[in-house]
């Protein structure tokens, strides 16, 4: 929001016609899947669980410390689902649309924590190796391998509507990953009765988690930074708006996001004198809007606008 300087000298704001409140059509939908991922990953932790008691592996146990946190990630983000799409108030104007990204960093801040134990417990292992029981550790690799298959082509349509959906999706292709690496490990004490696979793949899930999980706290910390939207050139909208008729200046131009799909844009435009006396504010209000939402890749339907006129005092230094 453009901040610093009043209303009074005729200020016009306006958001574009037909843009939306923010929520996302397919929250329906997006909810379905990852309800039903949930289901699935709660059915795989049980599963490791027992299985990591039986095998003594610690592949099967850091998978199941991953799936741990991936139910409670899942849960996180069916609720953050479930508060973005309901309505706003007076209070909350924007509604609850941020939850999805603070579900996001919920999310990716467990993964962290999980990928650095494991890292820290398989070099533990690698010099103390135990006994792992490699017959039932292929089988619960298994069941674990083929529960991720299915959530992944749960979540693969919806993976790139928002953060909270990335974020589950991502979360659950390192379970599958992981799931291949205890299979591999067990194979390996099986056919070479070399115990420390099972540490080595432990230490490999953690490289899987830990940069995945990185990508995605700078993701969600640009949107709480309310940091320019990616591929938006503020710049370049800078330079559209000074083009138009009549409009002298741009200073306050912020850009921002108030979730990972909802991009809004504020600005101070400086206009000719006689645009507050001839009734062209409106067309060129107009003409604004379609500017910022139709001529970049990044559409933005949520745009204020405030005119001034030339004369209109400077409170203060301007800000970009």
């Amino acid at each position: 929001m453009a901040a610093g300087h009043g209303h009074a000298g005729g200020g016009d704001h306006g958001h574009r016609p037909g843009g939306t409140a923010g929520h996302d059509h397919t929250a329906g939908a997006s909810r379905t899947r990852l309800q039903i991922a949930l289901a699935l990953t709660a059915a795989v932790l049980v599963v490791e669980v027992i299985g990591a008691v039986m095998t003594r592996s610690l592949a099967l146990f850091v998978d199941a410390a991953h799936m741990l946190t991936d139910v409670a990630g899942l849960a996180t983000a069916v609720v953050a689902s479930r508060l973005a799409d309901l309505p706003t108030s007076d209070r909350r104007t924007w509604g609850w649309a941020r939850a999805e990204v603070l579900g996001a960093l919920a999310q990716a801040a467990l993964l962290l924590g999980v990928g650095v134990f494991a890292l820290v417990e398989g070099v533990r292992r690698l010099f103390s190796p135990p006994e792992v029981l490699a017959g039932p550790l292929v089988v619960f690799g298994a069941i674990g391998l083929v529960a991720n298959v299915v959530a992944l082509l749960v979540l693969a349509g919806g993976r790139r509507s928002n953060l909270n959906m990335r974020a589950a999706f991502l979360e659950v292709v390192n379970d599958a990953l992981g799931s291949v690496g205890v299979i591999v490990s067990a194979l390996c004490i099986a056919l070479f009765g070399w115990q420390r696979a099972d540490a080595i793949v432990g230490i490999l899930i953690a490289g899987l988690i830990i940069p995945r999980t990185l990508v995605l706290l700078r993701a969600a910390g640009s949107v709480l930074m309310e940091q320019t939207p990616p591929g938006l050139d503020l710049a370049a909208v800078r330079s559209h708006i000074l083009a138009l008729p009549h409009v002298r200046e741009v200073h306050d131009l912020h850009a921002s996001r108030v979730a990972s799909n909802l991009p809004v844009l504020s600005a101070h435009v400086v206009v000719d004198e006689e645009c507050f006396t001839d009734g062209h504010t409106a067309a060129l209000l107009n003409d604004l809007q379609e500017c910022v939402a139709e001529h970049f890749v990044v559409s933005i339907e949520h745009s204020t606008f405030q005119f001034e006129p030339p004369s209109h005092p400077d409170e203060g230094s301007r800000h970009v």
